[in-house]
């Protein structure tokens, strides 16, 4: 044993939704239920404690004009890390954040190397911009450089028709997903609209951002292949005000983003009726603030979603999604404690009293 403090966490320890113990203990960084025999300093914590937060939809390093410098992209993993995220998946960053995996005081992050854009047909500076040719080669770069994830594109604007559309052939992201899948990388995609959506989960795609095109008739197919979704609520509470701003120019877009953020809750509650699996994420980065994920839970509440289960998509659910391990046995300590239940009261989680980030008290 080192010489750093035991930490002993005691109240109500959430191990899972029904399975709560009364007391774990922080040895070495890692997480213990049995009293360690030989402790001397002992650093207590009380309350309900919870794994570290998921926010499956974030972007370190990455600001509204593209890439952030170190000393930002700090900034915006500590302010995820005192919201109580303590698992990022980076949902598309031109950033190199690699030197994050140094820091024991940030969270630990799942990348998903640089989004993969059709040309001219996303935000500048924010996405390797190729043609369909050149897809497969793109998606094979990014497999090899991220942790395990392909983030594409799937829609975005066209200019010339003055609405959102799909951005790449079948046959393309047929192939691309197939190379991804054989590089053992899993793929998601931002989509906004519905154009997309059948195109991409009949070719195997295994996650949609976003997914605010997800209509009556789509349901069925996403349920039946298992395809997640990470609706972002808190960034499509944005969409009216981008509309507003495109109205002049493109009013049929501008239409279309307003009626799909009319329809979100709908959406939402109506992919997890049908079994759809729904994680939390934010989209933080770009030009949404970070630390919002406790929001955005609420977001998944106010949609229908039941609270232990919205609490699922950003804890237990999200961990065992993502192959990543909750409060187990040996497990990093990685935790945020509360005052009150959260499971009862989703909206605690906007105040964490305690971030243990691996088994240190950083909040």
């Amino acid at each position: 044993m080192s010489d750093e403090p035991v930490l002993h966490v005691k109240g109500r320890v959430l191990v899972g939704p029904e399975d709560v113990r009364d007391e774990l203990w922080v040895v070495d960084g890692r997480i213990s239920y049995d009293r360690p025999s030989t402790a001397r300093d002992v650093r207590t914590v009380e309350g309900w404690a919870l794994p570290g937060l998921v926010d499956a939809h974030c972007h370190v390093g990455l600001g509204a004009h593209g890439p952030v410098d170190a000393d930002e992209a700090e900034k915006q993993a500590l302010t995820d890390r005192d919201a109580g995220t303590l698992l990022i998946r980076d949902a598309g960053s031109p950033s190199d954040t690699r030197w994050i995996d140094d820091r024991d005081d940030l969270p630990k992050i799942i990348r998903a190397g640089r989004h993969i854009a059709r040309t001219r047909r996303y935000i500048r500076n924010f996405a390797h911009e190729i043609e369909p040719e050149e897809l497969v080669a793109y998606v094979a770069q990014e497999a090899r450089r991220g942790d395990g994830w392909v983030k594409l594109v799937g829609d975005w604007i066209d200019r010339g028709v003055g609405d959102l559309t799909a951005c790449w052939p079948r046959e393309a992201v047929e192939a691309a997903i197939t190379e991804a899948h054989l590089l053992g990388a899993r793929v998601t995609a931002h989509c906004f609209a519905e154009s997309s959506l059948r195109d991409l989960v009949e070719a195997g795609i295994d996650c949609v951002e976003h997914a605010t095109g997800l209509t009556e008739d789509l349901i069925p197919l996403f349920a039946s292949r298992g395809v997640a979704i990470v609706p972002t609520l808190v960034n499509i509470a944005t969409f009216p005000s981008m509309a507003a701003g495109g109205e002049a120019k493109f009013p049929r877009w501008s239409a279309h983003m307003r009626r799909l953020h009319e329809g979100r809750y709908d959406t939402v509650r109506n992919a997890y009726d049908a079994g759809i699996p729904v994680y939390v994420g934010t989209d933080a980065g770009g030009s949404l603030a970070h630390g919002l994920v406790a929001a955005e839970v609420a977001e998944l509440v106010t949609a229908g979603i039941p609270p232990v289960e919205a609490l699922s998509a950003t804890t237990w659910g999200a961990r065992k999604w993502l192959g990543r391990p909750g409060l187990d046995e040996g497990a990093a300590a990685d935790l945020v404690v509360y005052e009150r239940d959260p499971r009862t009261d989703v909206g605690v989680l906007g105040a964490p009293s305690r971030v243990v980030l691996n088994g240190r008290v950083v909040g």
